[in-house]
């Protein structure tokens, strides 16, 4: 699940990326209203966490927007206003689901799940395809033609991201800041070992590889033909 939390609070902002994170998901940040607003519109997303006080946009204005504009991404609202009255407010601008603070990760992490759940149906895209070589997002699985592949959280979130750019040189600076922390030091061989041990399950048994190093660039997913 590919989630965008928008929340200016940065102790609270880190809480949920870092929970996201060790859950096997990914997770983008904006800290003010105009750029949570962008990101949502730019990119696709399973779900977005929306704090309602956000600087220079506030998170009903934002979501109301997306609304506007079509985006039918579902919004989880986080706010300390937990009134019926703020709740209705709320939810008549759009959102989905609203969470008062404090607030339990493991609730969060249920109501995001549920989300993407009932929204599955949507145009939100839950299946990644790369030639043979299928991730559903949702299910958590992957498999190359019929065979189901095992990974670990890290390895599936680096799948995705590589999927995502199929074919397309990703460089180690993209993988650190995409699928790992930006506090990792550029030179560490964690990005070498998670590469190999994830060409060896999704290469090591079949005809054609799909996972390369490009020399001096990066790395690059081929998708083969189906």
């Amino acid at each position: 699940m590919r989630v965008l939390i928008i929340e200016d609070d940065e102790a609270t902002a880190a809480y949920i990326h870092k929970g996201l994170l060790e859950g096997g998901h990914s997770a983008d940040t904006a800290t003010q209203g105009d750029h949570g607003l962008t990101m949502a519109s730019n990119d696709n997303y399973h779900a977005l966490i929306v704090d309602r006080m956000l600087p220079v946009l506030d998170g009903l204005t934002l979501i109301s927007k997306l609304r506007e504009a079509g985006n039918q991404t579902p919004v989880l609202i986080l706010s300390a206003l937990g009134d019926v009255d703020d709740r209705v407010e709320g939810l008549k601008a759009g959102g989905d689901d609203y969470l008062t603070k404090p607030f339990a990760f493991s609730e969060l992490l249920a109501r995001l799940e549920a989300l993407a759940r009932r929204f599955s149906a949507e145009a939100q895209e839950t299946v990644l395809t790369a030639g043979d070589l299928v991730m559903d997002l949702l299910g958590r699985e992957v498999k190359r033609g019929a065979t189901v592949i095992d990974l670990q959280p890290r390895e599936f979130r680096l799948l995705e991201y590589l999927m995502r750019h199929s074919n397309q040189v990703v460089t180690r600076t993209m993988l650190l800041e995409n699928v790992w922390d930006y506090n990792f030091d550029p030179q560490t061989n964690v990005i070498d070992v998670h590469i190999s041990r994830l060409r060896g399950k999704i290469d090591k048994h079949f005809d054609t590889p799909m996972l390369n190093t490009v020399r001096g660039a990066g790395y690059i997913l081929r998708a083969t033909k189906a």
